[in-house]
C-alpha cells in the first residue's frame, strides 16, 4: 500500500502488523469475476498490536468487542469494485475510520444547568402572547 494507515494524529499502523488475503469476489465483472481474486480481507490482530498506546488499544478493544474475531483481531472485507487494487484502498480506508472512531477520547459529560429567571420569564411571556393570539382567532361572541 502506497500510503500508511493512519489511525489519528502521528499513530500509524504498521504494514507488518496487517494480514491481507484475497478470494474471488462476487460482486460486478461478468466473467472476469470468475478468474481474478479481487476480494480484499484485512486482517490486524488488535490486541497483540505495539504501534497504538496502552489507552487508546485498551478503549478500542473495549468498543469493537462485538466485532473481534480469534481473541482480538479486526477484520475487515472489501469487495465492491473489480479491481483488487480499488478493495485493497477501500479496506484500509475501513480500517482507518474504525480505529479512528475506536480510539476517540469519550465526549465531555453534559452538566445539568438551570435556566436562568430572565429566560423563563421571556418563554412564559412568549406563551402567554401565543395563547392570547389564538382565542383571538374564535367566533366572535354574540351581544
Amino acid at each position: 500500500m502506497p500510503e500508511p494507515i493512519r489511525v489519528r494524529g502521528s499513530v500509524v499502523v504498521p504494514d507488518a502488523e496487517l494480514v491481507w488475503r484475497f478470494s474471488r469476489s462476487s460482486g460486478p465483472g461478468g466473467q472476469h469475476v470468475n478468474t481474478s481474486d479481487t476480494q480484499v480481507e484485512l486482517r490486524y490482530d488488535l490486541a497483540a498490536s505495539n504501534a497504538l498506546p496502552q489507552v487508546w488499544k485498551e478503549r478500542a478493544l473495549e468498543r469493537l468487542a462485538g466485532r473481534l474475531v480469534d481473541g482480538g483481531v479486526l477484520v475487515v472485507r472489501a469487495s465492491e469494485h473489480r479491481s483488487q487494487w480499488r478493495n485493497r484502498e477501500v479496506a484500509a480506508a475501513r480500517l482507518a475510520s474504525l480505529l479512528g472512531e475506536a480510539t476517540a477520547p469519550p465526549p465531555k459529560v453534559r452538566r445539568a444547568t438551570k435556566p436562568s429567571r430572565g429566560m423563563v420569564e421571556r418563554r412564559l411571556q412568549d406563551k402567554r402572547r401565543r395563547s392570547e393570539l389564538k382565542q383571538g382567532r374564535g367566533r366572535p361572541s354574540a351581544y
